[in-house]
């Protein structure tokens, strides 16, 4: 059974960093690539940043370019999020997300195991 815990969520004012983690267990974690995706208040949810199984290849949303970084330890079946300079806009629920063998970034598709999300919220 697969199992995504994330955590490292809070308030944070405008310009402040935030790390979040993600745990994962049930499959073998360098294998699947992970995404962070994010939902804020009466919006849909959209992608944020992805890595591929080995760490080689990342993937950001535009407005986050510059300011978040993913990255996985595989020897520790955990990925994170650093999250710099952040911004009001970034208040979201942020949800660590393992991908399926075959696998579009962006896509929340194919991303078939979801962890339960954590509060990033931002003040101005």
């Amino acid at each position: 059974q697969v199992q995504l815990v994330e955590s490292g969520g809070g308030l944070v004012q405008a310009g402040g960093s935030l790390r979040l983690s993600c745990a994962a267990s049930g499959r073998t974690f360098s294998s699947y690539a992970m995404g962070w995706f994010r939902q804020a208040p009466e919006k849909e949810r959209e992608f944020a940043a992805g890595v591929s199984g080995n760490g080689g290849t990342t993937y950001y949303l535009d407005s986050v370019k510059g300011r978040f970084t993913i990255s996985r330890d595989n020897a520790k079946n955990t990925v994170y999020l650093q999250m710099n300079n952040l911004k009001p806009e970034d208040t979201a629920v942020y949800y660590c997300a393992q991908s399926a063998a075959v696998w579009t970034p962006t896509n929340s598709k194919t991303y078939p195991y979801w962890g339960q999300g954590t509060q990033v919220t931002v003040s101005s």
